[in-house]
């Protein structure tokens, strides 16, 4: 019965793959038949305001942050959840990789965090209905040296996001590969703080330091952040590396580990060129797979809950 389920769990991926050319939505019965991340939301069942604020952060570039945030992002809307997605980092690829890059000139975060512009100004649509963004671009790059003088400059993410997270069951924040100040900001905002992992040796090298940080943020600016999870990328399970990375990764953080692991997959690293969430790109890719799994592994942790009793 379970190979069973599989199959029409691949056939319902056949029918939402959207190819470079494809489709910029996914079916519902995608996700509410045998591969249903989590059941459809049921008319006049009132959700609680919940508004997790999770940081998607790690000192160290290319361990799949942005890919993570695009995605993760992407697979809780498709299941109906709602969720604001900020582009925290002067690149910008969380907005290009929504699909939402521009040449002109446009109002992002820069201006939520120098000029206080509420957030809700600053929103755009994305492809997917439950999903919204809140853009960045290279002026974020100056927001560094302009908090510096600031008061309570590691606060200003914070109370930029106070009056719209209730309106969200997450948001999602895309940290800069550092440690300064927007990922402090980011940091001092958020409930939880989700850590992508590269399973190469670099990568246990940082663990000691990202550590270190979020400690002094806990203790300094968010008495109440916690490691929300820390997720495996780039998985390669045939080599030794790979498995000897894994092992360190759990003896280290233990429970707090996702079981989710992220496979090296191609189509995930094409969909940023196509503007698009590897969901809407080939849900049948491993990459998908992957998130989607994710998605459904972060929503059972039982902190929150899917209606108000």
């Amino acid at each position: 019965m379970a190979n069973a389920s599989r199959k029409e769990c691949r056939s319902f991926g056949a029918s939402a793959s959207g190819g470079p050319g494809g489709t910029r939505s996914v079916p519902r019965e995608t996700l509410a038949g045998p591969c249903a991340i989590l059941p459809p939301l049921r008319p006049g069942k009132r959700r609680r305001t919940l508004g997790r604020i999770i940081a998607v952060a790690n000192q160290k570039g290319g361990v799949g942050k942005t890919t993570t945030a695009v995605n993760l992002a992407a697979s809780l809307a498709a299941a109906e959840r709602r969720v604001l997605a900020v582009d925290a980092d002067p690149q910008g690829n969380l907005t290009s990789g929504l699909g939402r890059k521009t040449r002109e000139t446009r109002p992002g975060l820069y201006e939520a965090l120098i000029e206080q512009r509420p957030l809700v100004e600053l929103m755009i649509p994305t492809d997917l209905e439950h999903l919204t963004l809140v853009p960045s671009d290279r002026n974020l790059t100056g927001a560094e040296v302009e908090l510096v003088p600031l008061l309570a400059r590691e606060f200003r993410l914070k109370e930029a996001l106070a009056p719209v997270a209730g309106a969200y069951d997450y948001v999602f924040v895309d940290c800069p590969p550092s440690l300064g100040l927007l990922t402090v900001n980011a940091l001092a905002a958020a409930d939880g703080v989700l850590i992508p992992m590269q399973c190469e040796y670099y990568a246990l090298e940082g663990i000691s330091e990202l550590t270190t940080t979020l400690q002094r943020v806990k203790r300094a600016l968010n008495p109440s952040l916690e490691v929300e999870g820390v997720l495996l990328t780039m998985v390669d399970e045939r080599t030794n590396l790979t498995q000897q990375v894994i092992a360190e990764v759990r003896a280290h953080f233990k429970d707090k580990v996702f079981e989710t692991q992220v496979p090296r997959s191609v189509r995930l690293a094409e969909a940023p060129s196509f503007g698009k969430p590897v969901l809407l790109y080939d849900i049948r890719s491993k990459g998908a797979e992957a998130y989607l799994d994710l998605a459904r592994e972060l929503m059972s942790h039982g902190q929150l809950p899917l209606f108000a009793p």
